[in-house]
């Protein structure tokens, strides 16, 4: 099992140097995300001083349209030498609508339009296939030579999707190269509805499970048990579209409450909802080994890599490199 780490949650400030420290920590992958900075600068910086694959988890695709999405992999396929890897997601209907100010109708149905956009413009500058998409909310028709940048020499972008739901998990299998698995999930959730999912998929496509990356997006309490982390977790569980799950669980009726809490403004109420046992089933928690063995045995029978996070609270470079080997001995790597 590969591991990835967050590159940075400051920008691009520092992303050459701190590069350099994970590839050398034994990170096999970077990863930045959509903060309050853009997602992909930190990986452009982080593609000269690192030789390790990087990764979007995720990108907002539909402020951006696929074209400029297109152009942004293909440099970075560059920079990278053939290493990286384009992570789409929808974000929820608030923040598409009134912080992007973009279209939000149907996600579902528009990320699969953008998925199949964006690798269909790939293909084209592979010279796979003619500039024609036509899809209800984008469309792409006019191409001329001076705007193509030609074949990539390190080969076509995986095109990758953050997904949660049944429904945008069975599109992913459909029609994208990989699925990141949200971080807000559980051993059961995964295993009772994503692989089903996944499966119903891939059996619609007519696809080979092996010709389809699974990473897990796993919260780590490493050491901790504070309320960092349960911070997040009170964050994500306020959130309806990760209801399901808590509902797997049995805790369903926590959601409204710490939706309530949430917009009331008060974090450490919410922060209190999260109990050890709603702690320990949606995030790892413990020392580096047993965080390992714990990630190994929930996810590792499917998944190829696992993106790690350390939310709210300070961890070293020394626990981090020492999670990292073993999650590698866990899985028999090492």
């Amino acid at each position: 099992m590969k591991v990835d780490i967050s590159l940075a949650m400051s920008g691009p400030v520092g992303s050459v140097p701190r590069a350099a420290e994970l590839q050398a920590l034994g990170a096999d992958g970077l990863f930045s995300f959509e903060n309050a900075h853009d997602v992909f600068f930190p990986l452009v910086l982080a593609s000269t001083s690192c030789q390790i694959d990087l990764m979007t988890n995720v990108a907002m695709a539909f402020p951006r349209s696929p074209l400029h999405l297109a152009y942004a992999a293909n440099d970075l396929q560059l920079l990278t030498e053939g290493k990286f890897r384009l992570g789409l997601g929808s974000q929820i209907r608030p923040h598409i609508q009134k912080r992007y100010g973009s279209v939000w109708e149907k996600p579902v149905a528009q990320m699969r339009e953008w998925v199949s956009a964006t690798k269909a413009i790939l293909d084209h500058f592979a010279g796979d296939g003619p500039f024609d998409f036509k899809g209800q909310w984008t469309t792409h028709t006019l191409m001329t030579p001076n705007f193509n940048p030609g074949p990539n020499p390190n080969g076509k972008v995986p095109v990758l999707v953050g997904a949660l739901g049944p429904k945008m998990c069975e599109m992913t299998a459909e029609v994208a190269d990989g699925i990141l698995v949200m971080p807000f999930n559980s051993e059961r959730h995964f295993a009772e509805r994503t692989m089903p999912a996944l499966e119903r998929g891939f059996a619609k496509a007519g696809r080979d499970r092996k010709d389809f990356e699974i990473i897990l997006e796993v919260i780590c309490a490493v050491g901790q048990t504070d309320n960092g982390v349960k911070t997040l977790l009170g964050f994500y569980g306020s959130t309806p579209s990760y209801k399901p799950v808590l509902d797997v669980e049995g805790w369903g009726e926590l959601q409204p409450e710490l939706n309530a809490l949430s917009k009331q403004g008060d974090w450490a109420g919410m922060a209190k909802k999260i109990d050890d046992d709603v702690l320990r089933t949606i995030a790892v928690v413990g020392t580096p080994k047993e965080v390992a063995a714990e990630i190994v045995r929930r996810f590792g029978h499917e998944a190829n890599r696992v993106c790690l996070y350390f939310p709210g609270y300070p961890i070293s470079d020394e626990c981090i490199a020492e999670t990292i080997r073993e999650i590698k001995v866990a899985s028999g790597e090492e």
